[in-house]
């Protein structure tokens, strides 16, 4: 029998994956430059309306010093209405999709589910209403399968970004948690935070991480405003946890072949031991 060779991997797609194995998660430039401005122009404009504002100026500008529109009690309700929507405009998940297509078939694979409402993060200077304390999604019921694709809307650096910890560090210190019963999510910060990476994420970068490890984010001491989405990927057939298909996460994309396969059924006289 002759030896079966195994497919080449491309070097530019193995050394994404390594990288993402080896720190994580990932830092890529926006794959789609025209969809990014069309998801950071519907944000402005729904902010803008809410806040009664006819001409916000140039997008960053005014999203980096929305705070000087809006106190912090009224935030959420700037958000919500910015999220809802968000979520009700049909183009917006294949334009958040196209971002990062060509990394999450990488990483990820080419049969995909979406969470089905993209979210929204505003952090305005020095709120500590709107923190992200340490924590991993899977802990509340994600899949380990999940990655989350982290989309800045704003230049986002040090406390106005997000932080998280490598899968070497990580498994560490989850393998120690045991020891910190009775204690506090800032009492695990400051367990992990020597170990803890904040990426670099100016406008028009993405970043693609692994939720199944620690993450969070700080009080924002910068002197703007964060705005970042998050939206949640997995492969279609990979499993589930409590977040399930049809509920929290629905089918992006399908190939032929998996179509055909779902919608097959044996014709009469195929079922298991008849005729025998």
């Amino acid at each position: 029998m002759s030896r079966i060779e195994s497919i080449p991997v491309l070097p530019d797609e193995d050394a994404l994956s390594q990288a993402f194995l080896r720190v994580g998660h990932v830092v890529v430039k926006a794959e789609d430059g025209t969809a990014l401005n069309r998801i950071r122009d519907a944000v402005v404009e729904l902010a803008a309306g809410h806040l009664g504002i006819r001409e916000p100026g140039e997008p960053q500008a005014f999203l980096d010093q929305i705070h000087g529109q809006i106190d912090v009690t009224d935030l959420n309700v700037l958000r919500l209405a910015v999220i809802n929507g968000i979520n009700e405009l049909d183009w917006v998940r294949q334009a958040y999709f196209s971002l990062v297509r060509h990394t999450l078939e990488v990483l990820v694979g080419n049969e995909l589910a979406v969470q089905r409402r993209v979210n929204l993060s505003v952090q305005l200077p020095g709120d500590d209403s709107s923190l992200l304390h340490v924590h991993a999604d899977v802990w509340d019921g994600d899949s380990p399968f999940e990655v989350v694709v982290w989309l800045p809307l704003v230049d986002c650096a040090a406390s106005k970004g997000m932080y998280l910890l490598p899968p070497e560090a990580n498994a560490r210190h989850a393998a120690s948690m045991g020891t910190m019963d009775g204690q506090s999510a800032e009492d695990l910060y400051r367990a992990i935070e020597d170990d803890l990476v904040r990426p670099d994420l100016p406008f028009g970068k993405v970043l693609v991480f692994s939720q199944n490890l620690m993450h969070g984010n700080r009080i924002n001491d910068t002197g703007e405003t964060r705005w970042s989405m998050n939206c949640r990927f997995k492969g279609l057939f990979t499993p589930y946890a409590d977040k399930r298909l049809g509920e929290f996460f629905e089918p992006l994309n399908i190939k032929a072949a998996s179509r055909m396969g779902m919608e097959y059924r044996l014709p009469g006289g195929f079922a298991a031991g008849e005729g025998e």
